[in-house]
């Protein structure tokens, strides 16, 4: 089983401690770096966060770096591992550009970019952008659409609904090909719909190894209806409790390919401590 670490670079983060993380983690083995998007947070919100027992957000303090932008960072420090975005708004955001970011993001790193897309689940977040959070699902399967042909076509173009791309040319294309390997978040059908239609992979997060084997069917059936094989698609997951042995050795049984556990930015002792005890756990 690969093992990747989720870090949430945020306002009391160090450059510092977060370039040595960088290198702890490539060096102890781990496959891969995620960080999270939210580009503004709320003190109040009616929005439901899907992941916690009381509908809250928690953990990221008052704010988290942009994506792309963290990655780029942590990319000038690695020369292995691979960098993700677990996941990346792309509902709410304007295709032409996050496209661009994600081609220079793998050419700059040698083709190492792995692209965590969802849906956004906080409407107060939209609303700041003046985005409409309704059909958003659709917003997402046109948006990437567009990014596919910015990515792959020498001249690009896109006629949707939602979307329209005039015949367009962007370059530096990105190294890996056609494109990065996108990976959808989310739990439900309409997630693994999207991940059957248009993905390399899934990346499902709070869903307990005792659960994820239904989901993982699921998604192989829908899979199934479309042509395509297991094999076509990655199951990576970020467990809401804290991964042990146990469990890592249940998801895997179940068919996971990577399990992401968060480290602690404070200090560097302690994020290299928790590196250690995660790396012995999944790698002995």
């Amino acid at each position: 089983m690969e093992a990747g670490v989720f870090l949430a670079l945020g306002e009391n983060t160090d450059p510092s401690v977060a370039a040595e993380a960088a290198r702890a983690i490539e060096e102890r083995g781990f496959h891969a770096i995620w960080v999270p998007e939210h580009v503004v947070l709320f003190d109040a919100y009616d929005s439901k966060y899907p992941y916690s027992p009381d509908g809250k957000i928690g953990g990221f303090g008052k704010g988290m770096m942009e994506p792309f932008t963290a990655l780029t960072y942590l990319a000038a420090h690695t020369s292995t591992v691979r960098l993700g975005t677990s996941i990346c708004l792309v509902a709410q955001r304007n295709p032409v550009y996050t496209a661009k970011q994600v081609a220079d993001l793998d050419h700059l790193s040698g083709g190492r970019v792995n692209f965590g897309i969802g849906l956004g689940w906080l409407r107060e977040e939209f609303e700041a952008l003046q985005v409409p959070f309704e059909k958003r699902g659709q917003r997402a399967n046109e948006h990437i659409a567009v990014m596919k042909s910015l990515w792959c076509d020498e001249t690009s173009r896109y006629d949707g609904e939602l979307y329209k791309l005039p015949p367009t040319t962007m370059y530096p294309k990105p190294v890996q090909t056609p494109h990065p390997p996108i990976f959808v978040g989310g739990e439900g059908d309409a997630a693994l719909r999207r991940v059957a239609d248009l993905a390399q992979g899934w990346l499902g997060a709070g869903v307990d190894a005792d659960q994820i084997g239904e989901r993982i069917a699921t998604l192989h059936g829908f899979l199934a209806e479309r042509g395509r094989r297991p094999e076509d698609v990655k199951i990576y997951t970020l467990p809401n409790r804290r991964p042990n042995a146990d469990r890592c050795r249940r998801l895997e049984d179940a068919g996971v390919e990577q399990v992401i556990h968060m480290a602690p930015l404070r200090a560097i002792d302690e994020t290299k401590a928790t590196l250690d005890d995660y790396a012995a756990m999944v790698f002995s």
